[in-house]
């Protein structure tokens, strides 16, 4: 086993992001369903600020429990900016940082992507997909 690997041989390097003053809720719920990601960095003026996962996204929505309530979910779309929901300041590692430490972070965290930056520039983002797929690798 590889085991001084750093995030930058398993990360996605296109990254799809929205901006938090240029994009709306909507935006960022037909970018989940086309893109089929499931996490985007938000940003402001270039500079990574937050991330917004599908979860946040499916957490609005009141279809899951009551029928007919399309409209109301997507009153709830216009009602929220992409600020109110996402959250605030993600962890994010460098592209050095080792997959191990990944998977530790991962490990004892309630979220499943991390952004990945050097210095101020966005240059990824890596899940725990990511990190699955390269500990099955492994085992091959």
């Amino acid at each position: 086993m590889k085991k001084r690997e750093p995030v930058s041989k398993i990360m996605t390097e296109t990254v799809i992001t929205v901006d938090k003053d240029r994009n709306n809720l909507r935006d960022v719920k037909d970018i989940f369903r086309r893109e089929r990601v499931r996490h985007i960095p938000v940003t402001s003026h270039g500079k990574l600020v937050g991330i917004i996962s599908k979860n946040d996204i499916n957490r609005l929505s009141f279809g899951a429990l009551f029928e007919n309530q399309a409209d109301a979910d997507e009153a709830v779309l216009d009602m929220l900016t992409i600020d109110q929901v996402m959250t605030h300041r993600p962890t994010v590692v460098s592209p050095d940082t080792l997959i191990r430490e990944v998977a530790e972070i991962f490990a004892n965290s309630d979220f499943h992507s991390l952004p990945v930056a050097d210095g101020d520039r966005l240059v990824g983002i890596v899940t725990t997909t990511d990190v699955i797929r390269y500990m099955l690798q492994q085992y091959e």
